[in-house]
């Protein structure tokens, strides 16, 4: 039998019909969480991790002059990283590697300095072999006002079906079991 990936609790929080009462969450395995969250990249950016669950993550990012562009907004690259960094922890979240195939991003409004991204991705679909997630990035301004949408994404991985951990040590898959840097979400 196959090592769980995830772990149930339950919890009393607002269901997703609306009443208040207990819920069952799936928790990701804390080796794996440790894995996923360890991201090199976002560790670079300041990114910061507010939650990882199978099919569903969520990272926050400050907008401050390292993140800006020549016009003096937000860096579509900055948001594009931080999309990139949700996807590849949410896709690979069920323990299993997966490869981005696709990401498709629209941009709808700039961030600004200052601006709190919150970049929120869930599991659309996912089969065997292949999955697809929705990705939003919200800006919550600094001076508390309105907040609103700054991209939407929709991405596609493909499941290699290789184990992210191993079962026996919690160790990650080798380099001859991971596909290679750059054309993986390797978290």
């Amino acid at each position: 039998m196959g090592r769980r990936w995830s772990q149930r609790r339950r919890d009393r929080r607002v269901t997703p019909e609306g009443r208040y009462g207990e819920v069952v969450i799936d928790e990701i395995e804390p080796d794996l969480h440790r894995v996923l969250s360890a991201d090199p990249l976002a560790r670079h950016l300041g990114i910061e991790w507010e939650l990882i669950r199978p099919g569903h993550a969520r990272a926050g990012l400050t907008v401050d002059d390292r993140l800006l562009n020549p016009v003096g907004t937000g860096h579509g690259g900055a948001v594009m990283a931080l999309i990139d960094v949700v996807h590849a922890a949410v896709s690979n979240s069920h323990g299993t590697l997966a490869v981005a195939q696709d990401v498709h991003t629209e941009f709808l409004a700039p961030s600004r300095r200052g601006d709190r991204l919150i970049c929120d991705g869930v599991e659309v679909h996912r089969s065997t072999r292949t999955a697809v997630y929705r990705i939003e990035v919200t800006a919550e301004p600094a001076d508390g006002g309105q907040g609103r949408l700054v991209a939407t994404a929709l991405a596609r991985v493909f499941r290699l079906g290789t184990p992210w951990l191993s079962a026996d040590s919690g160790s990650v898959p080798t380099s001859s079991q991971a596909p290679t840097p750059g054309h993986a979400h390797t978290g």
